[in-house]
């Protein structure tokens, strides 16, 4: 028997040589491989304690996915400019912090399509080289980056034209549920830029003909360390449930996939302080 305790975050994810998703938890001053845990019993108990994940002060409630309420109301990174980049205020002079801005958002980002049960955009920083974690952290099973462009912001508004068309938000349970049929993304890419042409070439008349550039690269596939997906979604609630224990199925996106239907998602619980057990 294995035993960890301590504050947990987001887990942290990459790929092996064979496109398979790898994950991290950090809890408290480790990292356990979770891959290895897939397969094994754990078991999971909740503190009642959740710190916050930047200034680590004790907090009764988590915000944001692992903030305390007066760092989600100073930090740039829970602005709401975050969630819809296109609001961005940085220009405005406005940003709650601009170096913060000036390092995260006034930065090349990339607009993608991926696969995560059905076709949808997105936007990550890093997509090109390797394959980006907002892939991984969304569960998606293929992924294809179609423009740089100079910011965030802008990143923000192309996504924001380009969901007229297709969806930008993921369906959850339909990731979790199985395996995903596979899609030609680059017919979809040429299907959607035909669609959108006349507010892309509007954009890129607004912004200069170097903030928008296509990406000329090949979907890249992504697998996920699961042994038996569920038929229903049962999700744990760390709030109402303080423990849970079961085998641990596999893990997709940021979710812990067990026995009975049962799912967590890890990243909603950032902040929280676990005892960890694995058998």
């Amino acid at each position: 028997m294995a035993n960890y305790a301590g504050t947990i975050k987001k887990m942290q994810v990459s790929t092996n040589d064979h496109g398979v998703a790898q994950y991290q938890l950090p809890i408290g001053s480790e990292e356990v491989d979770v891959n290895a845990l897939v397969g094994s019993t754990v078991s999971v108990v909740f503190t009642n304690r959740i710190e916050c994940v930047h200034c680590q002060r004790p907090t009764k409630k988590s915000f944001n996915q692992g903030y305390c309420y007066p760092c989600l109301m100073r930090l740039a990174q829970c602005d709401s400019c975050i969630i819809k980049p296109e609001l961005c205020h940085y220009q405005e002079g406005t940003c709650r912090e601009p170096e913060w801005g000036e390092a995260h958002c006034l930065q090349n980002h990339f607009v993608y399509l991926a696969n995560t049960g059905a076709a949808k955009v997105g936007i990550t920083r890093h997509a090109v080289q390797g394959v980006s974690s907002r892939w991984i952290d969304q569960g998606a099973s293929q992924a294809l980056p179609i423009f740089r462009v100079s910011e965030r912001k802008l990143s923000g508004l192309l996504e924001t034209t380009l969901a007229k068309h297709i969806s930008d938000k993921t369906n959850w349970r339909v990731m979790l549920k199985g395996q995903i049929t596979p899609l030609d993304l680059s017919a979809i890419r040429d299907e959607l830029l035909s669609q959108a042409k006349v507010d892309i070439d509007a954009l890129t008349q607004e912004y200069g003909l170097q903030a928008i550039s296509p990406v000329e690269a090949e979907p890249v596939a992504i697998d996920y360390p699961v042994e038996r997906y569920p038929e229903k979604i049962k999700s744990i609630n760390l709030d109402k449930t303080s423990e849970f224990s079961g085998v641990l199925n596999g893990i997709k996106g940021q979710y812990w996939l067990l026995d009975e239907d049962r799912v967590i998602n890890i990243r909603k619980y950032s902040g929280y302080e676990w005892e960890l057990s694995v058998q």
